[in-house]
């Protein structure tokens, strides 16, 4: 016997039994006035009663939300590893979502160009209300973009001054200091950062903080300074490599993540370098991998899942007419582990 699929209830079978008219369930159900209060939640008992959900290609033609919200990593997919900051972003983001009953719709592209024409794609087809847009750019063309297609955004990490989005970010400066704080103090004067893409603006302002930083306690570029890199283990350990192979090799590493400060521990291990006995390791970003490595990692500690819903819960204001602000995360703490303590006399001779 061949089996039928069960049919959806329709708007006209959530009408039928309270023994309104389909015009009537729609305002009950879309939180529009014309129906009494008592009606409202007569219909919308029913509603979930028979599992009646909204079809989104009719809710999108009439105008209506879509009920989601998109969000976009653009990034090859060999950079992403193991790193834990986008899985503890996303899992905040959903948590908040879920809250309001909006779906999350995930992508991960190659680059920013890609990035933009899926904007383009999903505003056309109305397939989400608005969107979260991480990796904010030191030139960056999406602010731009959504704006022209009035498409309700927010950054996740601080925009660029004339982008007209709302945003949610984190004192990278004062985390720095933090970071060169507890180096200095233990006695480290040769320190080399390595950093994420060139092309982030959080890269930019993490640079631009530690030479700063660098420059208050009396050290110059020769000894303080940043490498860049794409994220990835591979570029983390080449640049690890790099810097420990120079006649003045560094006291001591920041790592912009945790996967790059793992594999910057694995290189230390393959040289023979002892962590923290000739090197000192920070992992800009603390995770469980942070904490079960031996030795345990230094690492800035902050509440990441928390920093994704507050991203949603502000796109969530902006679709319901807030105006674009500036939201400031909580300050991440350094937390000193294992991995870094006073350089010998040997390697800072």
């Amino acid at each position: 016997m061949r089996q039928t699929m069960a049919r959806r209830p329709t708007i006209k079978d959530v009408a039928r039994r309270p023994g309104v008219s389909e015009s009537a369930v729609s305002f009950a159900l879309n939180d529009r006035p014309g129906v009494s209060p008592d009606t409202r939640a007569r219909v919308r008992r029913v509603a979930e009663e028979l599992g009646w959900q909204a079809n989104s290609a009719a809710r999108a033609l009439s105008g209506e939300r879509s009920g989601a919200v998109g969000l976009v990593l653009a990034r090859p997919a060999h950079t992403l590893g193991v790193e834990s900051f986008f899985l503890q972003l996303v899992s905040g983001i959903q948590e908040a979502l879920s809250a309001a009953r909006t779906a999350l719709l995930f992508q991960v592209v190659e680059d920013v160009d890609a990035e933009c024409a899926l904007y383009r794609r999903w505003w056309a087809e109305r397939r989400v209300d608005g969107v979260l847009v991480v990796d904010p750019r030191t030139r960056d063309p999406r602010p731009e973009l959504l704006t022209q297609l009035a498409l309700p955004a927010v950054t996740i990490g601080e925009a660029g001054p004339d982008a007209g989005l709302s945003s949610v970010r984190a004192d990278d400066a004062r985390a720095m200091a933090q970071v060169l704080d507890h180096l200095h103090a233990l006695g480290h004067r040769r320190v080399v950062h390595v950093a994420g893409p060139p092309d982030l603006a959080h890269t930019t302002r993490r640079i631009a903080s530690l030479r700063s930083q660098a420059a208050a306690r009396g050290l110059g570029p020769g000894q303080v300074r940043s490498v860049v890199t794409d994220y990835s283990d591979a570029q983390g350990a080449a640049a690890t490599r790099r810097v420990l192979a120079e006649p003045k090799p560094p006291t001591a590493l920041v790592y912009d993540n945790d996967v790059m400060a793992l594999a910057g521990l694995a290189v230390a291990a393959e040289l023979g370098i002892p962590v923290p006995g000739r090197l000192s390791i920070v992992a800009w970003d603390d995770s469980a991998l942070c904490r079960v490595t031996h030795p345990r990692l230094t690492a800035l500690v902050r509440d990441t899942a928390g920093f994704g819903r507050m991203a949603a819960e502000e796109l969530l204001a902006v679709l319901g007419g807030s105006a674009p602000r500036v939201r400031e995360s909580e300050q991440p703490r350094l937390e000193p582990r294992a991995s870094t303590a006073p350089p010998s006399a040997h390697t800072e001779s």
